[in-house]
């Protein structure tokens, strides 16, 4: 592979990488050439209000544990978009994701709780959380030193909930800060490629649970819990394929 082509404008350093290395491997690399104590990982696609990076640092600032912080990640018509602020999605709380289970939670908070967080209040100060969205993170260099890089065996998804993981075995706080708002549209990816995206998810997905909950989930707990994740990877790209010959049909 060809050594990626790297741009240096002043305090701006652009890495061009010459194939698609996924969203660790990048990251890493931005980590490598990085000089400063704070790191912002930002996708492309979204875009701050003004403020939210001030407060977000003040936030990490006010607490020499914490490790990470992230904002409110809004959609563009102001909704507040799932993920940014989230619990862990065990394998046991994504079954009560797909199945709908989520419903029972007011009734049975402990068992049948939401990894996704859209249904609770929203804090009025910054909280700890178990888990960020990467597509916005500000990182302490020196957490990252003790934690680790990203783990670059994902390509794309759940790097993100394995870093939010390690960094709170290592006892860093992760903390979400409400009133940092970050418009995210939503990278292209997911709309002109879903089942290539899918697949990266699925797989992320499954090296997550083996990685953190094998565990919790051993032998045929595991091969049962792999078996549901491809079992819906395949019916989610029957539900694209079959939306994708639908349009086509209608053009």
């Amino acid at each position: 592979m060809n050594s990626p082509a790297i741009q240096d404008f002043e305090r701006v350093i652009i890495i061009r990488n010459s194939q698609n290395l996924g969203f660790a491997t990048a990251c890493n690399k931005g980590i490598d050439l990085a000089k400063f104590d704070f790191i912002l990982f930002l996708n492309p696609d979204c875009t701050f209000e003004k403020g939210t990076f001030i407060q977000i640092m003040q936030c990490m600032q006010s607490d020499e544990r914490i490790g990470m912080a992230g904002g409110l990640l809004v959609n563009p018509d102001g909704s507040e978009q799932a993920g940014c602020r989230r619990s862990v999605p065990t394998p046991w709380r994504s079954f009560v994701r797909a199945f709908g289970l989520y419903r029972l939670e007011a009734r049975w908070p402990r068992l049948f709780c939401d990894f996704n967080q859209l249904n609770q209040p929203m804090p009025i100060v910054p909280i700890e959380v178990e888990a960020l969205s990467g597509a916005c993170m500000l990182v302490k260099r020196e957490a990252i030193e003790d934690v680790g890089l990203w783990d670059e065996d994902y390509f794309l998804h759940c790097e993100d909930l394995d870093w939010c993981m390690r960094f709170r075995l290592k006892e860093w706080k992760v903390v979400f800060v409400p009133n940092a708002k970050v418009v995210h549209a939503i990278g292209a990816c997911s709309h002109s490629r879903p089942i290539f995206v899918e697949w990266h998810k699925h797989k992320g997905m499954i090296r997550f649970y083996r990685k953190f909950f094998s565990h919790q989930y051993p032998g045929v707990l595991m091969w049962l819990v792999v078996i549901g994740v491809w079992f819906r990877f395949f019916m989610v790209a029957i539900h694209h394929s079959l939306r994708s010959v639908r349009s086509k049909g209608l053009k």
